[in-house]
């Protein structure tokens, strides 16, 4: 796929009329030109025409260069000699907008990122501002370590002068512009950003990582594919389990399937389904604004009320479709295909039963979350299919029956259901237990690896991430140590005892509008003093997608997300606060609640469970590196006391993270 509206040698560029260049570029638009558009377009050729005059044998151009990840297109990328400069362009604009220069910042970071030929390349962003005031480009400046300038501020007339200076240390290699230009793109999205490219057309192998290291997430969503059109065809009910690592991009193979089959006319409709609400809101939230702000792009007025009911029809709460179910108790649902996201966290019968009695008046209700999920879509008399997408060790809550609900309900009433399994599903943390051996007497089983992603795609700069958090929550020490020693500086992990100093680490790590916050455990009620207050309301949608001027995001780093909020979500750079509910001892970990003035001892092994996959959830929410904040205590108080605290730093020091 070409990702640029326009390409040429400068020397081309140079000669060409700027009628032709707006000509190349109207052509490749999929929307009418509107003047507004067209007037930038002739303005940025004109700018640049006369910057880079004196380089006409040494670069190549590219214009409405695109960003799938982000959904955006850079204005104008040009390589000159060793160096890559990434220009975005502000047409009559005076000002320097911080917002502005986060922009240009992430497409220089998504090309050192996740484009192959730009990983070792010298990179300089530059906003250019064309009527902002006279400024004096700097006559020199040193060259970043990691070859990535942070971005410069120019006007028209300064942009040259500003080329000059960062040509002066840009002494590498020539880049090869064909080579450039074919060199593989590998992102590692957020799922919000995923989201908003596979809602507004893109593939999944487009958003994703294709390398040899990581599971192709497009091999597992053409099996998938493959299971519901052969279900389809041959009139049959299937059902099967896409099974992953922390990260691994299970709800991204999820939303792929949903979005290839959005159309309510198609008899592969399908719903993306998860009881996850913080996660459903925001990514509605998402959707709908970045419906509104494409629209305004295209110069149409997209009313956010109407996007918002579109998207609410493509993801959808899954307790909203069991009680759409319930009210039509004899008619299928619409969609024949269902993915139910972090299928882990279904309730049981118990917790079902009771909600059932408490919130919907129905006393005779005895069936568990999954059971009755199965039987709402086995209304279908001709086919239907169910993907369920499952998190080891991601059971937060209290009547979260794991997997095994649902191998248990296919066992007990589901006997015709084709199941489709990797064998991964054998693994502890899976808690699938000795119901799988069950499966392999039953006819239709088939086993494919390929529902498996072994790989976190979360932690791009190192894939080892979830490892190291599942070896140290076992207490597996030594293996936890050489893991360390494998995510190495790729993937910073900090430790200091000190809420401020993580505060300045985040700030210093974090670029562009890379998304970093405070993640809590729920129990963490002794934190208060460091004005951390886990009983205080907070907003998932204003902490996850608001920018840095709202005091209700993330970025200020004032309101806190617990493992509820957080689950299914990432950041960039995380600071995970570790309070005194969850305890490194001689003899293990020791699990607490903080009830009234005093805390208590957890003693059921589910509950005990839950705390330890809640801080699972907490130290693998961050995609570039985190810090962990283990507090001092006070020998003062009671609730606080130093020894809540100090064999868990101690225990965490000894790992050899790095100490701040």
């Amino acid at each position: 796929m070409q990702r640029f509206f326009y390409s040429s040698p400068l020397a081309g560029f140079l000669d060409a009329s700027e009628t032709d260049i707006l000509g190349t570029l109207a052509a490749h638009n999929e929307f009418p030109l509107q003047p507004a558009q067209r007037d930038a377009w002739l303005e940025e050729i004109r700018i640049l025409k006369a910057a880079l005059g004196v380089y006409r044998n040494a670069g190549t151009i590219y214009l409405e260069y695109s960003i799938p990840r982000l959904g955006r297109r850079i204005d104008a990328v040009v390589l000159i000699g060793s160096a890559i400069f990434v220009l975005e362009f502000k047409v009559g604009g005076r000002e320097f907008a911080a917002h502005a220069i986060d922009q240009v910042w992430d497409y220089a970071l998504d090309l050192k990122n996740f484009h192959e030929p730009s990983h070792e390349a010298i990179i300089a962003p530059v906003l250019v501002a064309t009527e902002a005031k006279v400024i004096t480009p700097p006559k020199e400046v040193p060259l970043p370590p990691d070859h990535l300038f942070k971005p410069f501020c120019s006007n028209s007339q300064a942009l040259p002068g500003l080329l000059r200076t960062v040509l002066r240390v840009a002494q590498a290699e020539q880049i090869a512009a064909d080579k450039w230009a074919a060199g593989r793109y590998h992102p590692t999205p957020t799922i919000v950003e995923a989201a908003m490219a596979l809602y507004s057309g893109h593939g999944v192998t487009e958003i994703s990582r294709s390398d040899a290291a990581a599971i192709n997430l497009g091999r597992t969503a053409e099996v998938i594919g493959r299971i519901i059109t052969d279900a389809r065809d041959r009139r049959h009910k299937a059902i099967c389990f896409v099974t992953g690592v922390p990260g691994a991009g299970k709800t991204l193979v999820g939303l792929n399937i949903a979005t290839k089959y959005i159309d309510k006319n198609n008899d592969l409709y399908s719903v993306f389904l998860s009881g996850n609400g913080p996660l459903v809101n925001v990514l509605r939230e998402a959707l709908a604004r970045d419906q509104v702000r494409r629209g305004r792009e295209r110069g149409q007025c997209t009313r956010k009320g109407r996007a918002l009911s579109e998207v609410k029809m493509f993801i959808q709460n899954v307790h909203n479709f069991r009680d759409d179910c319930l009210s039509s108790p004899d008619r299928p649902p619409l969609e024949h295909v269902a993915l139910f996201d972090e299928a882990q966290r279904a309730w049981n019968r118990e917790h079902t039963s009771d909600f059932m009695r408490r919130r919907r008046k129905r006393t005779n209700f005895n069936r568990s979350e999954p059971e009755y999920l199965i039987s709402c879509l086995d209304r279908h008399q001709d086919w239907a299919v169910i993907v369920c997408l499952v998190g080891g060790g991601q059971e937060i809550n209290t009547g979260e029956a794991g997997i095994s609900e649902w191998i248990d309900s296919l066992e007990a009433e589901f006997a015709s259901w084709h199941v489709y399994i990797s064998s991964r599903l054998t693994d502890s943390e899976y808690a699938a237990g000795g119901v799988l051996d069950r499966l392999r007497s039953r006819p239709n089983v088939t086993v494919n690896d390929d529902l498996h992603l072994a790989v976190s795609m979360r932690s791009f700069r190192a894939e080892n991430v979830s490892l190291w958090v599942k070896q140290i929550l076992d207490l597996d020490t030594e293996p936890a140590r050489r893991t360390l020693t494998q995510v190495g500086g790729r993937y910073p992990i900090a430790l200091t005892r000190d809420l401020n100093r993580a505060k300045t680490w985040l700030r210093h790590h974090a670029r562009g509008s890379e998304r970093y916050g405070i993640v809590v455990s729920s129990r963490a009620e002794r934190l208060r003093p460091y004005a951390i207050d886990v009983k205080s309301p907070m907003d998932p949608v204003h902490w996850f997608l608001d920018g840095k001027e709202d005091v209700r995001s993330s970025y200020y780093l004032e309101e806190v997300a617990t493992e509820f909020d957080v689950q299914g979500l990432e950041l960039d750079w995380a600071c995970v606060a570790w309070d005194g509910d969850f305890r490194h001892t001689v003899s293990g970990w020791e699990y607490w609640s903080f009830c009234g003035d005093r805390w208590t001892s957890i003693r059921k092994p589910e509950r005990q469970r839950y705390l330890k996959n809640a801080y699972r959830v907490l130290l693998t929410r961050a995609r570039q590196g985190m810090v962990i904040v283990v507090p001092e205590g006070d020998r003062s108080d009671p609730t606080r006391q130093c020894g809540y605290y100090d064999p868990t730093f101690n225990y965490l020091r000894e790992m050899g993270l790095e100490m701040i």
